[in-house]
C-alpha cells in the first residue's frame, strides 16, 4: 500500500466525492464501492486525489499534469538557487511591509478550539483550503488532541487530501469541525460548498469561516464572489450563529484599493511592480488604525473581510429574520 498522510480512522470515513459511497483502498488508488459509479481516485505521493471531475474546475488529469510540471520547476529552481543569489529587486519586494492584517483570527480560532474540546476529547477537524497556513492557525496546529485533516485543490506540503469543497469526500455527520479561511470567494458556488460543510458536520459540529468583502481580485481567474456581513450570515443560514464580525478592517480595505488603483495606471509589468512596492511603503500604516475601529458599526459596513463561527443546526434562518440582525451604521 502507498503510504498515506492520514490516520486509519480518517481513511474509514472517506467517501466517493460523486455518490458518497464507501471507498475501497488499493495500493495506488481508491475505488468507489458503488458499481453504478466505480470511479477510481489516484494516490499521489501519499495524497489521495478525491475530485469529482464532473463538478470541479480542477479535474484530476490537470492536477496530475501540473504536479509533474511543478516537480521539474522545483528542481530547476533549487539548482539555480545554488548557483546565484536572489536579485536585489526581489529582496526589496520580500521585505516591503504588508498592507493587510487579520486582527481577529487568533482569538476567534482559540475560541473555536476551546468549544471543540468541550464536545470531544479528540475532535476531527477539516481544513478546506489548507495548502498553506493562514493567520491564527498556529493555535489549532499546537493542539495535539485535534485530528486535523488539511485539504486543498492542489497538492502541497500541508495537504492531506486533494478535494473540492463542492464535493467534500467524507461521510455524513462524520466531522466535529470545519475551518474555511479565504476560500469561499474563490469557489464557483459558495452555497453548495456551505451545504456540503453542513452535511459532513455532526449534530454538535462547528464551523469557522473567513471570507473577503472589500478586496480586489486576488486569485486571477479563480476569484468569483464577495459577501457583506449580512450576506455572509445568509450563506451560513443553516447554522446557529455563535460569533461574527469584521476580521480585517476598513484600513486594510483602503490600502488594498489604493494599491490596485496605482497598479491599474499602467500596462507595463515593470512599472506595475514598482507601483506595487511603492503602495506598500505608503499605505502599510492604515492596517494599524483597524485595531482602534474594527468593532465599530461603520467598520461592519466597510471591512476588508468577515468571519463567522457557527454550530450546525436543523433550523434555517428566514430572510425576514436575517435583515433584523444587521449591525452596521446605516440603520
Amino acid at each position: 500500500m502507498a503510504e498515506i498522510r492520514l490516520s486509519q480512522d480518517i481513511i474509514e470515513i472517506l467517501r466517493c466525492p460523486r455518490c458518497k459511497s464507501t471507498l475501497i483502498q488499493f495500493e495506488y488508488q481508491f475505488q468507489c464501492s458503488n458499481q453504478d459509479c466505480s470511479l477510481n481516485f489516484p494516490i499521489l505521493n501519499g495524497i489521495p486525489i478525491l475530485i469529482n471531475d464532473e463538478n470541479s474546475i480542477f479535474p484530476t488529469k490537470q492536477l496530475l499534469r501540473q504536479s509533474k510540471v511543478s516537480k521539474v520547476i522545483q528542481k530547476v529552481h533549487l539548482r539555480s538557487s545554488k548557483d546565484s543569489s536572489r536579485s536585489g529587486g526581489e529582496d526589496f519586494v520580500k521585505w516591503a511591509p504588508e498592507i493587510g492584517k487579520n486582527i481577529k483570527a487568533k482569538t476567534k480560532i482559540k475560541k473555536f478550539v476551546s468549544m471543540l474540546l468541550e464536545t470531544s476529547s479528540s475532535p476531527k477537524v477539516l481544513v478546506l483550503g489548507g495548502k498553506t497556513s493562514g493567520p491564527g492557525m498556529e493555535t489549532i496546529f499546537s493542539e495535539k488532541s485535534i485530528q486535523l485533516i488539511e485539504t486543498d485543490v492542489f497538492p502541497g506540503l500541508r495537504t492531506g487530501i486533494v478535494c473540492d469543497a463542492h464535493d467534500i469526500p467524507f461521510e455524513n455527520q462524520s466531522l466535529d469541525g470545519v475551518i474555511i479561511k479565504a476560500v469561499l470567494e474563490h469557489v464557483v458556488n459558495p452555497y453548495m460548498c456551505v451545504d456540503e460543510i453542513h452535511r459532513v458536520l455532526n449534530e454538535n459540529g462547528l464551523v469557522y469561516a473567513e471570507t473577503a468583502f472589500i478586496q480586489q481580485v486576488h486569485g486571477g481567474r479563480f476569484d468569483f464572489t464577495r459577501f457583506t456581513l449580512l450576506g455572509h450570515r445568509r450563506l451560513f443560514r443553516n447554522f446557529e450563529e455563535i460569533d461574527s464580525g469584521a476580521t480585517c478592517g476598513p484600513g486594510m480595505a483602503l490600502a488594498w484599493s489604493y494599491q490596485y488603483f496605482l497598479t491599474s495606471l499602467t500596462k507595463s509589468k515593470s512599472l506595475r511592480k514598482l507601483l506595487f512596492i511603492f503602495s506598500k511603503f505608503t499605505s502599510f500604516f492604515l492596517k494599524y488604525i483597524d485595531y482602534l475601529i474594527i468593532d465599530n458599526p461603520g467598520s461592519l459596513d466597510a471591512a476588508s473581510a468577515y468571519y463567522f463561527m457557527g454550530k450546525r443546526s436543523n433550523f434555517t434562518l428566514p430572510d425576514q429574520e436575517l435583515i433584523k440582525v444587521y449591525r452596521g451604521a446605516q440603520l
